[in-house]
Formats: C-alpha cells, sequence, structure tokens
C-alpha cells in the first residue's frame, strides 16, 4: 500500500543526566532531495547545523517537541522519550499516513508506523529527524547554559562527564537536571551539595532553540 506524507521520527538526549529528550518528526519532500542527510552522530556540528536549515526549509512537514527532566523523572526515561515523539508526531500538518521510528513503536498513534532498527543509518527520514531533535536540543542547552553557566551544559549537553559531575558534586543538581538518573540518584542521598535553584525551562521548545540561533 502507498503512502502520501510518510514521517521519519527520533529523539536525542535519552542518556544524559540534565536537559530534556527532545524528539522530531519530519516529512521529507521527494522533490526537493538533500543530500548528506545521515544518522547526526556521524556529522560535525558545524555540518548539523547546515543540513537542519536544509531540511527544515525543504521538508513537507517537520515538527518538534520535548519531555522535560521532572517528566522523565516521573514516567522514566523510555517512556518519556515515546510521549516526546508521539508529540511531534501529532504536532506535524499535514499529519502523515505513515511513521518511520528508529527501533521503537509510539504508542497509541492512529496511523501505520514501523519500527527501523538502526534507523537513523537506514533511512533518511529518521535520519533527517535525528538531525533536526539533535540541533534542537544542542541550542536548548546552550541557553540552558547562559541560564546557569556553572555546570557547562554548553560543552556537555547533559551527559555525564567527569567535568560535569563534578560540578554536580559541586554545586548540587539544578532545576534542570535528572534526579532518577543513577548518578545524582547517589548524590541526592547526601554526597553532594544541597540542590540549587532551578532553572527555567521554555515551554516553547521550536521558540526557545529559534531564540538561540538568532531566528
Amino acid at each position: 500500500m502507498g503512502f502520501n506524507h510518510v514521517a521519519g521520527v527520533d529523539e536525542v538526549g535519552r542518556g544524559c543526566l540534565a536537559g530534556p529528550v527532545v524528539a522530531a518528526a519530519v516529512v521529507l519532500n521527494p522533490a526537493r532531495y538533500v543530500p548528506r542527510v545521515c544518522d547526526s552522530k556521524t556529522v560535525t556540528s558545524l555540518e548539523r547545523e547546515t543540513l537542519y536549515d536544509r531540511i527544515t526549509r525543504t521538508a513537507i512537514a517537520w515538527a518538534v517537541a520535548a519531555a522535560e527532566p521532572e517528566e522523565i523523572d516521573e514516567v522514566n526515561i523510555h517512556q518519556a522519550s515515546l510521549r516526546a515523539m508521539g508529540r511531534a508526531v501529532l504536532a506535524l500538518c499535514p499529519m502523515p499516513d505513515c511513521v518511520l521510528v528508529d527501533a521503537f513503536r509510539i504508542p497509541h498513534l492512529l496511523m501505520a508506523q514501523r519500527a527501523v532498527l538502526h534507523g537513523d543509518a537506514r533511512c533518511t527520514a529518521i535520519a533527517a529527524a535525528s538531525i533536526v531533535a539533535k540541533v534542537t536540543r544542542d541550542r536548548i542547552m546552550r541557553v540552558l547554559h547562559s541560564q546557569d553557566p556553572r555546570y557547562g551544559f554548553d560543552r556537555h549537553k547533559g551527559y555525564a562527564t567527569r567535568d560535569h559531575l563534578q560540578a554536580v558534586a559541586e554545586h548540587g543538581y539544578s532545576g534542570v537536571h535528572r534526579q532518577s538518573f543513577r548518578p545524582l540518584a547517589l548524590l541526592n542521598r547526601g554526597d553532594a551539595a544541597p540542590p540549587a535553584p532551578p532553572g527555567e525551562v521554555s515551554d516553547d521548545i521550536e521558540g526557545l532553540a529559534r531564540s538561540e540561533a538568532g531566528g
């Protein structure tokens, strides 16, 4: 059966200690080929920014959505990632009639979907979504760094680097840290400084990313 609009869906930030998990859904335009679209992890940050601009300019539809640290702590990272991907799909206009997802199936979507193992390396639409999600999340983390530079979010983007863990041990966790994640949960038992004041995370994920980029 043929489909008119097929969306690729992917998420970024599952393994981070801080910041949201960000999902993107992209319906590529078959008449507007974008070269060099591949898994976001295999290209440089500068290449990702260039590809992001080309993808979002030529796609039939694209959308991003997020699950914030509070939601991640409440329902776990896997469920939060699925929720973010579902929100991204439902924000598309026009709506797709088929969804290709990297590795998982998104619950409660009333449309055809297929889980593609290693989809970001095998499927151009999923690779495009991975690039849009990665660039969006990196921009968000730079905004969070500008709001509270003590943790170095602009460098490690929330991942569990030595510098990041050292900053948490020194300053305590912030309002954008995922307190349920094991390294922070262990520190939460009394081995770290008291929590830092909560950070401000915008509900407008697309707007936050655009503002950081100067758009």
